[in-house]
């Protein structure tokens, strides 16, 4: 019987990357605005390959990005992308199609709900409180409560352990084979994944169920439920 659902934040409960680029594209017509001589793509580009080097979420990107180009940081210039960055993420940073009513219906069925995500502990907790999903969930685990990133199985363990859940009563949906499915299958969890978030094309995920909206968990559920005899 499946007693939790965990799911991956990014690109699995909220479209992370369609933020993320609307909202560079906003700090760079920003900081052209205010001043800096780059073009559009060439600055995009030139900040993505520092997201590649030092991750999507650094917070440094554009001190980075300034003192590569100018040799200094303009703070006119960064100031004006900051903030065209952050108007852009508040306007842009939206959860999936239904997925709102599919939290809210698993709480009605008695499921617990959490999330586990690689994502910075307070980032991801901005997005939760951004999207009004603070109150929704039982656990949250993001990086620093294990200082291990999927698919080492401690993310998922420590996730189980405060629920008091068995690995075999969760089911895992997320959107990154490598990471969320290979590391929830390893534990013993049921795999679902959401393929509507996937950004690597994977031809063959290796989850128990592969999904292309959200809705479909709910169908899942159910068919688990009644193989159990519940």
């Amino acid at each position: 019987m499946i007693k939790a659902v965990i799911f991956d934040l990014d690109n699995t409960l909220v479209d992370f990357m369609a933020m993320k680029d609307a909202a560079i594209d906003a700090a760079v017509l920003a900081m052209i605005d205010a001043g800096l001589k780059v073009s559009k793509e060439d600055a995009k580009e030139k900040i993505y390959e520092i997201y590649d080097e030092e991750g999507i979420e650094d917070q440094r990107v554009f001190d980075k990005f300034l003192t590569k180009e100018l040799g200094k940081i303009d703070y006119r210039i960064h100031a004006a992308g900051i903030i065209g960055y952050r108007r852009a993420r508040e306007a842009t940073l939206v959860l999936y199609p239904h997925v709102r009513l599919v939290l809210m219906e698993l709480i009605k069925r008695g499921l617990k709900l959490a999330v586990v995500s690689d994502a910075p502990r307070l980032q991801a907790w901005l997005r939760l409180c951004q999207l009004n999903l603070h109150h929704v969930f039982d656990v949250v685990i993001t990086f620093e409560d294990t200082h291990k990133k999927k698919p080492d199985p401690e993310p998922f363990k420590k996730a189980l352990q405060q629920m008091g859940i068995a690995a075999h009563e969760a089911i895992m949906v997320g959107d990154w084979a490598e990471r969320d499915i290979i590391g929830a299958k390893q534990i013993g969890m049921k795999t679902i994944f959401a393929q509507y978030g996937d950004r690597f094309q994977t031809n063959d995920s290796g989850a128990d169920y592969n999904i292309d909206d959200v809705m479909q968990i709910l169908d899942i559920i159910e068919e688990l439920s009644s193989r159990s005899g519940v």
